[in-house]
């Protein structure tokens, strides 16, 4: 258990130390959400008017939004961290890992843990800008923000690890995921409510993990809000919400895992 621990630490160390060492990244990191909460959430917001909301329920568009934001940014991030397994085996490097004596779901765990550590330190620059969405944080509530948001973070990362593990080329791998973030986000009701979509959508919405990790974001910024606020924002039970995204994460941690395991 001891090496699987040193096992774990080191892959989260390595991930961490070269996400350090890459200024572009680092640039992107800082910029990306910007980008998201500028363009896309005050963008839209000034371009349109909500006229979702039932009559009496006073929210804007980019308060609606900021939740589907936070997920944006931690599902971008974490899906295409999966990138770095094509590279290591590229170069080499996985090859001489995967024959030392260590559990190969321990470099897999330890990977997943680096790309959600790079994934929460975006997601706190958007939480820094929480106040020009007019939405109120708290520091008991930012802890319970960004451990909703490692959950959805790890539960994502998995799914890219499980998918590049079975990936020869990184223009395969961006297909696929080109192909999977989009519905994901958009299925998830970040970006619309999900009253009133064709039942087709609804069903696949259920399905979604993203929807479950949005709708627990929406529980907690918005707690304290007016009863028919919260009633339009939220479709599930917090606790449902958690046991979901939990579950997502043993499932697709263990199939990753399995995934990853299985390469020669």
């Amino acid at each position: 258990m001891e090496t699987a621990i040193r096992t774990v630490y080191t892959i989260w160390l390595r991930e961490w130390l070269r996400f350090l060492r890459e200024r572009s990244r680092i640039i992107g990191m800082i910029g990306q959400p910007l980008l998201y909460f500028l363009i896309v959430g005050q963008g839209i917001s000034a371009a349109m008017a909500f006229r979702a909301a039932p009559p009496g329920v006073n929210l804007s568009y980019l308060q609606f939004m900021y939740p589907g934001i936070l997920a944006m940014s931690v599902l971008f991030t974490s899906i295409f961290s999966g990138i770095s397994i094509i590279w290591d085996r590229e170069f080499g490097f996985l090859k001489e890992v995967l024959v030392a004596p260590v559990p190969r779901w321990a470099i897999a765990l330890g990977k997943a843990l680096g790309a959600s550590t790079v994934a929460l330190c975006q997601a706190a620059i958007l939480l820094a800008l929480a106040p020009l969405a007019q939405v109120h944080l708290t520091l008991p509530l930012i802890g319970k923000l960004l451990a909703v948001l490692f959950l959805i973070s790890l539960a994502i990362t998995f799914l890219g690890v499980a998918i590049a593990s079975r990936m020869e080329t990184m223009e395969g791998f961006q297909m696929i995921m080109n192909f999977l973030v989009m519905p994901l986000y958009f299925l998830s009701g970040a970006m619309f409510p999900l009253t009133n979509v064709p039942a087709w959508m609804s069903t696949l919405m259920h399905f979604d993990p993203l929807t479950y990790g949005v709708d627990a974001l929406r529980h907690l910024i918005f707690a304290g809000a007016h009863p028919q606020v919260l009633a339009f924002l939220v479709h599930f039970s917090f606790t449902t919400d958690l046991l979901v995204l939990a579950s997502m994460v043993l499932v697709l941690g263990g199939i990753g895992s399995w995934f990853f395991s299985r390469q020669v």
